[in-house]
């Protein structure tokens, strides 16, 4: 705790601050303007405060904090301390994340363990959208930092966030071909040991949640067995808590709720459950004990689920479907749960309250209806033109 008095003098010597190594006070022990608002005396201790200001979900909050190190790794390999940081440096950044240079320095295929020398702060090249929100963590840390009294500038609002082309449709989302060859993959799927009998009946269970329910990927692996109920009216649900740690509430079709009842039974449960069951949604298939798998696992079990699909539908000679498969990924499910119902004439207020969104216009680039009825109007037109 900061134990000193704000209306007593700091006569504390300049080179006492310069020896210590705090990275703010060192050549501007006169920064502070006033009274910082945190207790941060370093760069790693700004960051510390500003990821527990955030209040963020456990999701949010673990991208976050890779974004906020790899922003300051930088900082260190470039030799500057955030109250050192100007217009260029941050355009220099923007410019590093499209490319992380030198490679062998910042990326690696394998994901070593965070305290083996072989480690990487990153993977490979990232993706658009996740470009722009590393960018725009790297300004809201500065943001927090003259905020709370620590920096005295902040050069972020000067700098553009970085923006990317937004497709007016989505278009990532698999055909009914497809999805028939994903229900033909798990059958498929051997269950002649206690383990495989239980990967089978989970991941049944998972492809038909995120088809079905449209949830995203942590939402199903973070909920709890107790989170799939109903209220006695024959309806089921599904809570689940979304982004901005907003809770939603999931209709539950009978198709889920019994892939979720022979789940449970492969687990040797009981098939139907309390609402205060704390018991993991997603459960290891290994072990006698009920333990959680990562957001990671289940991805990857999805993963391979799409790469057997893509398998058959080549078998089938259905080109198109394989290619989308292999392309595929778990939030495609949730893709294609909600261009279904939009085509389908659902209210788009209706699917933008499941689907969690802030703002109707990103649930309408799942409509993709009125597009073919253009499509089909314009082709017929120039194939049976009117006589003259």
């Amino acid at each position: 705790m900061n134990t000193k008095n704000p209306d007593v003098e700091d006569t504390t010597p300049v080179a006492t601050l310069e020896n210590s190594g705090i990275g703010p006070f060192v050549g501007d022990p006169g920064m502070f303007h006033d009274v910082p608002l945190v207790d941060a005396k370093t760069d790693s201790e700004l960051a510390r405060a500003y990821l527990l200001h955030a209040e963020l979900a456990p999701t949010t909050l673990k991208s976050t904090t890779t974004e906020v190190g790899r922003f300051l790794l930088w900082c260190q390999a470039h030799g500057k301390v955030l109250s050192a940081i100007r217009v260029e440096d941050l355009l220099a950044y923007k410019t590093f994340l499209r490319d992380p240079q030198p490679a062998e320095q910042w990326v690696s295929a394998t994901r070593w363990p965070r305290r083996d020398p072989r480690w990487r702060p990153f993977a490979g090249p990232l993706g658009e959208p996740s470009i722009r929100q590393a960018f725009r963590v790297a300004k809201a840390l500065l943001t927090f930092g003259v905020n709370a009294g620590y920096l005295r500038r902040n050069p972020g609002v000067l700098v553009k966030n970085i923006k990317t082309a937004r497709d007016a449709r989505v278009t990532r989302y698999l055909p009914v071909t497809a999805i028939d060859c994903i229900y033909a993959a798990i059958e498929a799927l051997p269950g002649a040991t206690l383990a495989a009998s239980k990967a089978r009946a989970r991941d049944r269970f998972l492809l038909i949640a995120y088809l079905t329910t449209g949830a995203r990927l942590s939402e199903i692996v973070a909920a709890s067995m107790g989170a799939l109920y109903t209220e006695g009216d024959g309806r089921w649900w599904l809570d689940v808590i979304g982004k901005g740690t907003k809770p939603r509430r999931l209709p539950v079709s009978p198709e889920l709720l019994a892939a979720f009842r022979q789940y449970r039974l492969a687990y040797a449960l009981l098939p139907a459950t309390t609402r205060d069951d704390r018991t993991p949604m997603v459960l290891n298939t290994r072990g006698r004990h009920l333990i959680a798998v990562t957001d990671e696992a289940a991805a990857n079990a999805i993963k391979q689920l799409l790469a057997d699909a893509a398998g058959l539908a080549d078998g089938n000679g259905d080109a198109d479907s394989a290619t989308a498969l292999r392309a595929a990924s778990v939030h495609w499910l949730r893709h294609t749960m909600l261009t279904t119902h939009a085509n389908n004439g659902v209210a788009l207020k209706t699917l933008q309250d499941t689907a969690g969104h802030a703002s109707l216009s990103t649930t309408a680039t799942y409509l993709h209806k009125s597009d073919r009825e253009r499509h089909d109007e314009l082709i017929a037109s120039l194939e049976n033109p009117e006589s003259e």
